[in-house]
């Protein structure tokens, strides 16, 4: 009976450690609410789960805050669009590896009769122009997003210093941020993926679209193991490298809504 008391207890102890161990088989990644909202990672992850084995819970929150979130040691990976900070990122010591992913492009939105006349801009610095001049109401997310990190860069190209009741700073994600300008009538600047995907769409439009400097740029970030030694650094690195393989890749590229191609592998 003591035999056969121990053979069950040794199998339950067994049993317990590898239930624990696969439930360690996962990764936490802070990313963006695009790829999120957008659908990507529904489509993806099963992927990467099915290849490796590995689970990744996503965070999705702005740029600037999954910055903060990975420099707390609270994520094991980053997936971002604002280059110029994943390179400071990477210069700061947080992150020891950064690549590019895919990409693709920022677009205005706006009411369908375009009271600024959005639709005639010669470039994007044109179209904010026009905007801020006839004061029509505009939707920021105002979350120091990647979104929100480009927009203002584009203000700022337009000689514009967004203020007044016309100018509403949100603090919120990028699908509120569209279902509030679409209450509004308002316009406002939206990754394309996260508009595509977007279904309260009511009154609104794309307006503009195709200037280079809307260009939208993908990038994952390995962290640093000096910085935070309890990341999953082994799991993490997998993830990385399988966005950049040739199956990871192909699971961007294949990824449709409506028959259109939302992210591009591969940038520059």
């Amino acid at each position: 009976m003591k035999t056969t008391c121990a053979l069950i207890l040794a199998g339950v102890t067994s049993m317990g450690l590898a239930a624990s161990a696969f439930a360690d088989d996962y990764i936490t990644l802070a990313s963006t609410t695009s790829t999120e909202n957008s659908g990507l990672f529904d489509a993806i992850l099963p992927q990467f789960e099915n290849a490796t084995g590995i689970k990744v819970r996503v965070v999705a929150v702005g740029t600037g805050q999954a910055f903060e979130i990975a420099r707390r040691g609270d994520a094991d990976t980053l997936l971002v669009h604002d280059t110029a900070g994943e390179q400071r990122f990477v210069e700061n010591g947080y992150a020891s590896e950064r690549a590019d992913v895919m990409y693709n492009d920022f677009v205005v939105i706006g009411p369908t009769d375009d009271p600024a006349n959005v639709r005639d801009a010669k470039n994007a610095a044109e179209a904010f122009a026009a905007i801020a001049e006839a004061e029509e109401p505009f939707a920021s997310r105002g979350d120091d997003s990647g979104t929100n990190r480009a927009e203002l860069r584009l203000w700022e190209n337009a000689g514009v210093e967004p203020n007044g009741s016309w100018y509403r700073e949100l603090g919120s994600g990028m699908g509120p941020t569209l279902n509030t300008a679409a209450a509004m009538d308002a316009y406002v600047m939206s990754d394309r993926a996260t508009w595509v995907a977007f279904e309260n769409r009511q009154n609104l439009t794309l307006l503009f679209e195709g200037d280079e400097v809307l260009f939208n740029q993908y990038g994952s970030l390995l962290l640093s193991e000096e910085k935070h030694p309890h990341l999953k650094q082994d799991l993490a690195e997998q993830w990385h490298k399988w966005l950049v393989s040739e199956q990871g890749q192909q699971a961007i590229a294949d990824f449709t809504v409506d028959g259109q191609q939302l992210f591009f592998p591969n940038a520059r």
